[in-house]
């Protein structure tokens, strides 16, 4: 009884342990909703608090709360409930465009502890997005001479849905002369094109009139349509002549807005529409040239619609065309040069010869620290320049000549209070109105060796899960140096020994970068943490250093398959075990033990039976590895039982163990009862745990005090119902309903005796008297009844 509630605690024991874990997974991850777009706002999403395993009832004290909804606030949580709801009808197209997947993140608090949880709420596409194209009709103009199988293109339809929601299929209605080509690119994206099956015709038939359909691919579809117009025109064959191929014009800068510069003509010999000529700029012309002037694409008249600048550029050349209005469209092509007349508009210009960006801080007063040149393009008192340098820093502006200039320090240097300058050098010309400019000088000063690198951290925590492969990067450590040049060089290496050997034997660190490398693969079951510094050293003179500790935790991998200690079998042998032949349903066999050299899940094992003798006969506790009886034993059981039993463990991949047990049945009841003892002997050989010792006593205690209570309680009972006279009541009691432990057959035989029916043989029993001398004493009251025992019993 006692081995049977132990069994039951240390069942729930894991039951919790598991529970526990899985609660601690939840608190720690990432909860993840998928809602539909347009739901109504107080859609339901779900339920955070019982999501993230908080307790409801405490959510106000905790003062639950929504931190925050990501792009936008979409969301709302009832504080009471933990209910998460939409806030608003959210658009999927507006929240994130053409995103593949919309997400919308949240942030949950609480506090008591303060804890912030997170999780994200996924917007799922809808088709409700009709294609449609940009115009509703589109216009086209084809010449009768297009020869067949020319492809036109048009445009795609659009459709803001995603995935199958969008543009799938695209239809022409029915015709005798066109036909669709759809290619999909790489991105998906579809270009349809217009084929030209059968020669136009303009002549029989001078327009055509088309519908495009595109169809997305919901459910259901949805589609948009847009007209196709094309116009089947007259042969042009004629292109227009311009009266110059050159048109030469000079231009004074500054000249305003809508100034003339040039007219340009041409002329076609063509008749019609195919006659009339249109003026336009060529492709090689930029676009900031276009932006300085206009062509009226009727007259021919170039306009000025810039600022004219001569500094800028002083040549213009404009390539211009004429198109005629005819398909296919032929132009002609002419030039136009534009020279540029100069006036008075410049400021000085500070030309920066040569500069000396870093000055040693032990530069002496006077040092030239930069050459500068300062040219005004203008002529006459507008080229006249001077120059200054603002009070407050320690240089200034000495003349060599009447454009240039020498930037020398006048004060000694201190790097540690002013790292560096910018010196502002301010130069204006001598003209009605003064025309001025600066230009800003760096100059850093160069440091001496007087700071040692420093770590960003002093103390590294790295994890190495075993096993791993020598030569792997583990870790970076960073060290940075404030000085400058080859003072900041940082170089890396160890500083000490480990476990008396060098630690290049274990790990292996890049004098450049920091990074660490292992050189061994390790084994937690050898090791399982240790202690490194790491020393960084700059490259000045002379050189300074520093130290930071890295702390490296090696990670299990499952790399060990459980060892069956119990019960134990010589190599190549099996384990026998001898087994009553009266064992009873439920009865202990033996109890395999194992252990793995692994920690946390890969040492937590699982024990099966993969092959016996008799399949129905034996039962294998999963996580306690007892061997049972699931039923009695008969005799015709075959007295030599054969079971093989499969140890794993829980790791990634699962590593396994097998041990092979020979099961005796025995039928003599000594040595049931010696083999039996010897069983638990074993056992508790090897169950010395102090926990289980505790939970033993403690269940020991708490049956004593049980009975002792129950016999109180009896006693107090025959108090009030025990005859008056001194007759002798006697009551018979089997040993083995006494002794819960005791496994013993059933009689064959019995007799009456004493009110009871007693077994013949191969039982012991005793028998009590209740005697009114009882009541006098405590424990007492139970006194044996020697003189009417039957032969044979005692």
């Amino acid at each position: 009884m006692a081995e049977s509630s132990f069994t039951t605690a240390l069942k729930y024991k894991l039951f919790d342990l598991i529970l526990l874990l899985l609660l601690s997974d939840l608190a720690f991850g990432k909860i993840r909703y998928s809602i539909r777009e347009e739901m109504e706002p107080g859609a339901f999403v779900g339920n955070v608090a019982e999501d993230l395993g908080l307790n409801v009832r405490r959510l106000s004290g905790r003062q639950f709360r929504l931190a925050s909804a990501g792009k936008r606030q979409c969301l709302k949580v009832n504080i009471e409930t933990g209910a998460l709801f939409t806030k608003e009808r959210i658009d999927r197209e507006k929240l994130c465009g053409q995103m593949s997947v919309c997400v919308l993140p949240f942030e949950i608090v609480v506090e008591q502890p303060l804890e912030m949880l997170r999780g994200e709420v996924e917007i799922v596409d809808i088709n409700d997005n009709a294609p449609s194209f940009p115009e509703s009709t589109i216009l086209s103009q084809m010449a009768e001479s297009i020869t067949t199988g020319s492809r036109f293109p048009l445009e795609s339809a659009l459709d803001p849905d995603v995935g199958m929601n969008t543009v799938m299929t695209y239809s022409l209605s029915p015709n005798a002369h066109f036909s669709l080509q759809v290619e999909t690119v790489e991105d998906g994206a579809k270009i349809v094109e217009l084929l030209l099956e059968k020669p136009l015709d303009r002549e029989r038939q001078s327009s055509f009139q088309l519908v495009l359909t595109a169809t997305d691919g919901g459910s259901p579809p949805r589609s948009g349509t847009a007209r196709i117009l094309i116009t089947v025109l007259d042969i042009n064959d004629n292109a227009p002549v311009f009266d110059r191929k050159v048109y030469r014009v000079d231009l004074v800068e500054n000249s305003p807005r809508g100034t003339l510069v040039a007219t340009v003509h041409a002329t076609d010999p063509d008749e019609g529409l195919n006659a009339e000529v249109t003026y336009t700029f060529s492709n090689r012309v930029s676009q900031s040239v276009q932006e300085l002037f206009s062509l009226d694409p009727r007259t021919g008249e170039i306009r000025i619609q810039g600022a004219i600048d001569y500094e800028e550029d002083d040549t213009y050349s404009l390539d211009l065309q004429a198109l005629d209005n005819g398909l296919p469209v032929i132009s002609g092509h002419c030039k136009v040069v534009i020279r540029v007349i100069d006036v008075n508009d410049n400021a000085p210009e500070i030309l920066l010869t040569s500069v000396v960006s870093m000055v040693p801080e032990s530069a002496t007063v006077g040092t030239v620290t930069a050459l500068i040149n300062v040219i005004d393009r203008d002529s006459g008192k507008n080229g006249q320049v001077h120059c200054k340098v603002p009070m407050n820093v320690p240089f200034k502006l000495q003349m060599s000549s009447s454009t240039h200039y020498k930037l020398i320090t006048t004060a000694p240097l201190d790097r540690e209070a002013t790292p560096g300058y910018n010196v502002s050098i301010l130069a204006w010309d001598s003209g009605r109105p003064s025309w001025s400019s600066n230009k800003t000088v760096q100059i850093s000063i160069l440091d001496e060796n007087d700071n040692a690198p420093m770590f960003v951290r002093r103390t590294y925590t790295v994890y190495v899960t075993e096993n791993n492969f020598p030569g792997a990067s583990i870790f970076t450590v960073t060290a940075s140096d404030p000085d400058l040049d080859q003072n900041s060089y940082v170089f890396y290496s160890f500083k000490e020994t480990f476990r008396d050997s060098p630690v290049a034997t274990y790990l292996k660190v890049n004098s450049m970068n920091g990074t660490i490398y292992a050189q061994r693969s390790f084994d937690y079951e050898q090791l399982k943490s240790f202690q490194v510094q790491v020393q960084a050293r700059d490259a000045g003179v002379p050189p300074l250093s520093s130290s930071a500790t890295v702390n490296v935790i090696i990670l299990d991998q499952n790399d060990n398959a459980p060892v069956i200690v119990s019960p134990s079998a010589q190599s190549g042998s099996e384990a026998e075990v001898i087994v009553p032949q009266s064992a009873s349903q439920g009865y202990l066999v033996t109890k395999v033990i194992a252990t793995d050299a692994d920690s946390g899940q890969n040492a937590r094992l699982f024990y099966q039976a993969v092959k016996a003798t008799v399949p129905s006969l034996f039962s294998v506790g999963l996580n306690t590895g007892e061997i049972r009886t699931t039923r009695a034993i008969l005799e015709q059981d075959t007295s030599t039982q054969s079971l093989v039993i499969l140890v794993r463990d829980n790791g990634q991949p699962t590593l396994s163990s097998t041990l092979t047990i020979v099961l005796l049945l025995f039928g003599n009841i000594t040595e049931r009862s010696s083999d039996q003892n010897n069983l638990v002997r074993e056992t508790e050989q090897h169950s010395q745990l102090n926990l289980y010792l505790i939970i033993i006593l403690g269940s020991t205690s708490f049956l004593f005090l049980a009975i002792i209570i129950f016999l109180f309680g009896i006693k107090c009972k025959q108090d009030r119902s025990f005859p008056k006279d001194n007759s002798t009541i006697c009551c018979c009691k089997s040993e083995d309903s006494i002794d819960g432990f005791s496994q013993r057959p059933e009689p064959k035989a019995s007799t009456n005796y004493c009110g009871q029916t007693l077994p013949v043989s191969d039982t012991y029993r005793y028998t009590v008297c209740l005697s009114p001398e009882s009541s006098k004493s405590d424990f007492l009251f139970l006194k044996p009844c020697n003189p009417t025992l039957p032969q044979g019993y005692h």
